[in-house]
This record gives structure tokens, C-alpha cells and sequence, in this order.
């Protein structure tokens, strides 16, 4: 098996790309190794000394590393890990299965849904070759709040690319949005 990796716009993150599916739908975000039980994958990865964060796609794993931790040091050992976790032929979550995206009713529900339609065709295939994701967290008032993960979450250009990016898309082809903002977990 060969890994490829990638650099990503957060110098504390790396992309890594198992040649293989990493999740068959969607994406996990695992910002602890608590949070991490339900994932054989992650939990492998959370056991290198030095890793602080697990993000799985569809096609890649992002790691997060501590400040203080060089990627020298710890990216043969994730490497291994991940290249363990496939010959184990374990899933990378038990019981994997996506949640259907829950529908919006009320008076914002034609808007809300026109959010997540560009978030899923524009904004998300972009964000996941940078090894993240965005995802809706709620629209009031003309505010959209997106919830940032794997890379994206922390990366020093994520504000940009939220008030820069994101946020001119949205009020472009959705007049009633006004703002985007950043949600924590």
C-alpha cells in the first residue's frame, strides 16, 4: 500500500491519501481521542504521540499535530498506523452509515435549502482538497453559521476563506444572506 500525502493551507495539518475509501458517504470529524471510540481508523491515529486531530473523507484522512510536535517525526508513524488500520480490514467507523441531511421547515426552509445546495456543489468539493469541510450549522437573521473541520478548522486562512469566499458566494446567488459565521463544535 502507498500513502501520498499533502500539505494543506494549515501548516498544523497534512492530508494523507490511502489510494483506497477512507468513508463511503460524507465525512468525521474526530477533534479528540475521546471523541474517536466509534472509529477503529482514528483511534489508531490518536495513538501517535503528537496528534491532537482526525478528519476522514471519502478518499483521504487529515491529521492535526500539536504545535510543539514536528511532522518528521510523527508522519512515519501515522503512515503506519493508517497502513495497519487497512490490512486489519476493520472499518474506519462501526456501524458507518450517514444521517440524511435533516430538512428545514419554516419560513427559511426555501433559503436554507438553497445554502446547502451551494455548500455541497461549490463550497465543500473545494474545501476537501485541502483535506477539511464545511458544513451548515443554521441560517437567522441573514447569518449563515458553517462549521469548520479538518484543516479548515484552525487553518490561519479560514477567515478569509470564510468572509472572502464563502460569504460573497452565498449573498451572491442568495440575496437574503447578509453575513457568514463560524460556529465551534
Amino acid at each position: 500500500m502507498f500513502i501520498q500525502t499533502e500539505s494543506t493551507p494549515n501548516p498544523a495539518t497534512l492530508k494523507f491519501l490511502p489510494g483506497q475509501s477512507v468513508l463511503e458517504l460524507g465525512a468525521a470529524d474526530f477533534p479528540n481521542a475521546d471523541s474517536a471510540a466509534k472509529s477503529p481508523l482514528a483511534a489508531r491515529v490518536f495513538a501517535v504521540s503528537g496528534v491532537t486531530g482526525v478528519f476522514l473523507g471519502t478518499d483521504f484522512v487529515t491529521v492535526t499535530k500539536a504545535d510543539d510536535v514536528e511532522w518528521q517525526h510523527i508522519k512515519p508513524a501515522i503512515l503506519g498506523a493508517i497502513m495497519e488500520h487497512y490490512q486489519s480490514g476493520a472499518p474506519a467507523i462501526e456501524g458507518e452509515g450517514q444521517a440524511a441531511h435533516a430538512t428545514h421547515d419554516g419560513p427559511d426552509g426555501d433559503i436554507v435549502s438553497q445554502i446547502k445546495e451551494l455548500l455541497d456543489t461549490r463550497v465543500r468539493p473545494a474545501v476537501a482538497q485541502d483535506g477539511g469541510d464545511i458544513t451548515f450549522h443554521g441560517f437567522d437573521r441573514g447569518v449563515v453559521y458553517l462549521h469548520m473541520k479538518g484543516a479548515c478548522a484552525g487553518c490561519p486562512s479560514s477567515t478569509l476563506t470564510l468572509k472572502m469566499g464563502i460569504e460573497n458566494l452565498l449573498r451572491h446567488y442568495i440575496p437574503e444572506v447578509t453575513e457568514v459565521r463560524p460556529v465551534a463544535a
